[in-house]
């Protein structure tokens, strides 16, 4: 009984998102920040990275690989991207459709005032070890329901100008009470390492394309270099070095592909000043050459 209700609610969410998209991949709607996905068919593992947000899955299911962690995403659970790290992602169409889902940035001045709003839970304290940049939850009736009036909005356009803000944020609210609010919480809890890392983050996707200044870095978290490097890489797993490089080729996997700009000009527009340099890790990072990029 309690099976067939949630395959039904998962054919309310397909029904609302299908008329959203009509390609593969992630494609705006009419709310700035909320984005639905679409994948006609599997999609072999690769490197990824999503900007902070919820992703939630209404047919198919998605495998994300981070450092040793396994986290499967499907029907029955959402994703949480607290950080924007790097990571490998493997997605599976259903038997009998595409990939459908829902991706929504996490606005963190809204997850502030909400936080602010909600105060301590009773019991709660600030935990002190570092959560997870990226972790999986139930998508329970609540978060379900939420997720069902944020998709009808987007169906009328009146709706989505007057009541759309509201809709994201009923649902920040109830992932803020969900399983996974510690993570949430740490983002904008100032005093807490997780916070100032995210600042960080922020700044290196700003000035991506600039000299690593890691002194700078650790400013904007408010610490001293040796103990940047070190939470940075908790969080991220992944030193600064690391994480830039990483960055950069991903970017630069994006202008190859919506661009069809050449390789030389992809690799200086990214903050590579040799085009040599930049094919042999991109070879690396991806397995193929970024000339070959847009055939694969």
């Amino acid at each position: 009984m309690l099976l067939t209700r949630h395959l039904d609610a998962n054919a309310t969410l397909v029904s609302l998102i299908q008329p959203l998209t009509n390609r593969d991949g992630f494609a705006p709607t009419a709310l700035p920040g909320v984005q639905v996905l679409r994948a006609s068919c599997d999609v072999a593992r690769g490197p990824q990275i999503y900007e902070p947000s919820l992703v939630i899955i209404a047919q198919g299911s998605k495998l994300a690989y981070l450092g040793p962690r396994t986290l499967e995403y499907g029907a029955g659970h959402y994703l949480i991207q607290a950080l924007p790290v790097p990571f490998e992602c493997e997605t599976f169409s259903a038997p009998d459709g595409p990939m459908l889902g829902v991706s929504i940035a996490i606005d963190r001045v809204l997850l502030g005032e909400l936080v602010l709003a909600m105060g301590l839970a009773p019991g709660r304290s600030i935990p002190a070890q570092t959560p997870e940049s990226m972790t999986s939850a139930v998508l329970d009736d609540a978060m379900r329901g939420c997720v069902e009036r944020l998709l009808r909005c987007l169906h009328d356009p009146l709706e989505c100008q007057v009541m759309g803000q509201a809709r994201l944020r009923e649902l920040l609210f109830v992932a803020l009470r969900g399983p996974q609010a510690d993570v949430l919480r740490a983002l904008v809890e100032q005093q807490g390492q997780f916070a100032r890392i995210a600042a960080s983050l922020s700044h290196l996707h700003a000035h991506y394309t600039e000299p690593l200044n890691v002194e700078t870095l650790a400013s904007c978290a408010n610490m001293s270099a040796s103990t940047f490097h070190e939470h940075f890489k908790r969080s991220t797993l992944l030193s600064p070095v690391q994480y830039l490089k990483r960055l950069r080729l991903l970017k630069a996997q994006q202008l190859l592909l919506a661009e069809g700009l050449g390789v030389a000009q992809v690799a200086h527009r990214v903050g590579y000043q040799s085009t040599s340099q930049f094919s042999r890790e991109y070879k690396r990072y991806f397995e193929r050459n970024p000339g070959d990029e847009r055939a694969a």
